[in-house]
């Protein structure tokens, strides 16, 4: 999907303020919904993901199965809201070996298990809306010894609230962010 594309700096590939914040994704929902909600903590739209069983309602991007993103920036950013429920989010990845491999991240986990294929993580989130940063080549590096060539597909499970998600060549600052990455919580009432 974007193979061919020039890689620097940001890559959106969710925001909930666009006309079609979905366009590139597909999304399932059983016995939940995917849909765009007003948040009151942040003052504006965002994508809800709510449903009884996480496995069964979630986004996946791209849309079509048969293709890949080819995103080769290794650094997955997040920004993601707590709503106190079960929630995951799954990455899959080409490494320099030809393997492809899923990382999961859930807040239902305990403890981080590596197999062959699959290394599922466990989440801790703060309350409210929170940063989400992973660096796809040092996890690479450190569950499988091997370098991270690409990210194949982003899926996101129920249940949370999303702003974003974009990858980068690099962590930035807030101060590094353009405005439209940045989470403006608005000020408090005296």
């Amino acid at each position: 999907m974007f193979k061919n594309t020039f890689q620097s700096g940001f890559l959106s590939i969710l925001y909930s303020l666009g006309s079609k914040p979905l366009q590139i994704w597909d999304k399932e929902a059983v016995n939940g919904h995917v849909k765009r909600v007003h948040d009151e903590d942040i003052q504006s739209n965002i994508l809800e993901i709510v449903g009884t069983n996480v496995p069964s309602t979630y986004i996946t991007c791209p849309a079509d199965p048969t293709t890949t993103l080819g995103i080769k920036l290794p650094f997955l950013v997040m920004i993601v809201k707590n709503v106190n429920k079960y929630f995951s989010f799954e990455i899959q990845i080409l490494d320099d070996k030809n393997v492809r491999r899923r990382f999961r991240a859930s807040n239902f986990q305990a403890m981080t298990r590596v197999k062959p294929f699959i290394c599922t993580m466990p989440l801790r989130m703060d309350e409210g809306w929170n940063q989400i940063q992973l660096n796809l080549g040092d996890l690479t590096r450190r569950a499988y010894g091997t370098n991270y060539a690409e990210t194949l597909r982003v899926q996101v499970h129920a249940n949370c609230r999303l702003r974003r998600i974009y990858f980068s060549d690099r962590l930035y600052s807030e101060e590094e962010l353009p405005p439209e990455f940045r989470l403006y919580l608005p000020m408090q009432k005296q």
